[in-house]
């Protein structure tokens, strides 16, 4: 179940949520530091991190999950903010440059579904960029936080995940080496902990972030997907086709005796 766009906003408007979003900032900036003119799409809620990169690439999309909600983004400009479901991205084949996944792998329905889709939309030598609660750090411990809630990963299992997609993973890097306390005087020594977490014990961070690159050579089974989506008009009354001809036969029932 996704964590609603309320949460997400919230969490991400407090003293916590500046900080962890300024640690996870830092630690993309090191496997992109510039995007110029590309294509980049954001998938979840990655909107605190757009901001970072937009400015250099040609455009750019945030695509929010239909079970989270969607906001407007960017404030005071047209929006560029889509609603959409993980597996039937409302994009072309081949069209994106790069995709930053964060607050949605863990909680997408098929991972495996997902990131084909994604493998769909990405050009060659496409890069998606996964940011995932670590299944080892404190932040998947916690429900105060989003990082708490959905499917952790480790690193071995994500890596994993990636290659049977038709990924190759690439560079990788971790944040949130503090604990998720709101305590403001613990946050002040935030970028010391940071620093010494990626030191000492880099396998305890509450973010694992890895970088994978479409893969081509290897071939893809030619099956065709079915949706699993249905989608019904809100206002449609529902049963009325099959209530008719409930009717009808037992009026004919009737008739007949």
């Amino acid at each position: 179940m996704n964590t609603d766009i309320v949460d997400l906003r919230e969490f991400y408007h407090s003293p916590l949520g500046r900080s962890a979003e300024q640690a996870i900032t830092m630690a993309l900036s090191t496997l992109w530091p510039s995007l110029p003119d590309e294509r980049l799409v954001g998938l979840g809620y990655a909107v605190p991190f757009l901001d970072r990169f937009r400015h250099d690439t040609e455009r750019t999309f945030a695509f929010m999950p239909a079970g989270q909600g969607a906001v407007n983004w960017p404030a005071g400009e047209l929006s560029s903010t889509a609603l959409v479901f993980d597996e039937e991205l409302p994009l072309p084949d081949s069209s994106i440059d790069r995709v930053l996944m964060i607050h949605s792998l863990e909680f997408v329905e098929n991972p495996r579904e997902a990131l084909k889709e994604l493998w769909r939309v990405l050009a060659p030598g496409g890069r998606l960029v996964i940011v995932v609660p670590n299944r080892r750090g404190v932040w998947a411990r916690v429900e105060h936080t989003p990082f708490g809630s959905g499917r952790p990963y480790s690193r071995s299992q994500l890596t994993a995940l990636l290659r049977e997609t038709n990924f190759t993973p690439g560079a990788s890097s971790e944040a949130l080496f503090f604990p998720p306390s709101k305590v403001r005087s613990v946050l002040k020594f935030r970028r010391y902990l940071e620093t010494m977490g990626r030191r000492l014990w880099p396998v305890f961070s509450g973010v694992i972030i890895v970088e994978a690159q479409k893969r081509l050579y290897q071939g893809l089974p030619v099956t065709q997907r079915a949706s699993r989506r249905v989608f019904v008009p809100v206002l449609a009354p529902q049963g009325v086709p099959s209530t008719r001809v409930k009717l009808t036969r037992d009026l004919e029932q009737q008739k007949t005796r």
